[in-house]
């Protein structure tokens, strides 16, 4: 898939707002990738994966994996397509008293490699919590891969990234956001 076949699969979704918005890192931006809304449609949630696939094979040629991660709730259809997409198990880490865990009995055997799979990231820092489950428990994380990536490529993990759209918003401070200057109304769409 193109750029642009992608962005589209977001605008005809209705999955990209425009507004004033604040991000899950606490930054303010104009645009809100509302990934729920493209990842509702199951087709196109799997050609997004597939195509996200593809793009990881062609920049990791031979990469083994043994399964897949997402940090929930923003990931978990992305990690079950991509997994499906790479013929491995898939995952997932899940909030608990404030902190990303791995429950449900999942495990991670030592010296598993995992990729793990998110919808969107600004800063990463799911993501990262995400890396550091599989690392502590013993396995090793051999890709980080994503739909959008907000950061430009800024968000920055010790295993590679691939993403299948990068875009880099323009995001604020809350305290130097012209948004909140002007009073507009700000929103929480959730992530």
């Amino acid at each position: 898939m193109t750029d642009q076949e992608v962005l589209n699969a977001f605008l005809e979704t209705k999955a990209l707002l425009k507004g004033h918005f604040e991000l899950r890192s606490g930054l303010h931006s104009d645009q809100f990738f509302q990934c729920a809304k493209v990842l509702q449609h199951p087709r196109i949630c799997a050609k997004l994966c597939e195509a996200l696939v593809g793009k990881l094979r062609r920049e990791m040629p031979g990469l083994k994996v043994d399964g897949v991660i997402a940090p929930a709730m923003g990931g978990l259809f992305v990690g079950h397509e991509v997994a499906k997409a790479l013929g491995v198990v898939s995952i997932f880490a899940e909030k608990h008293d404030g902190a990303l865990v791995l429950r449900r009995g999942f495990e991670i055997p030592k010296g598993a490699a995992y990729v793990v799979a998110e919808d969107v990231i600004t800063r990463g820092g799911r993501v990262q919590e995400t890396i550091d489950i599989v690392e502590g428990r013993g396995g090793k994380v051999v890709a980080v891969t994503v739909l959008v990536d907000r950061s430009g490529g800024k968000a920055s993990f010790v295993p590679p990234t691939v993403s299948l759209l990068q875009m880099e918003p323009v995001t604020f401070d809350p305290r130097e956001c012209p948004m909140c200057a002007k009073k507009l109304v700000l929103e929480h769409p959730g992530s």
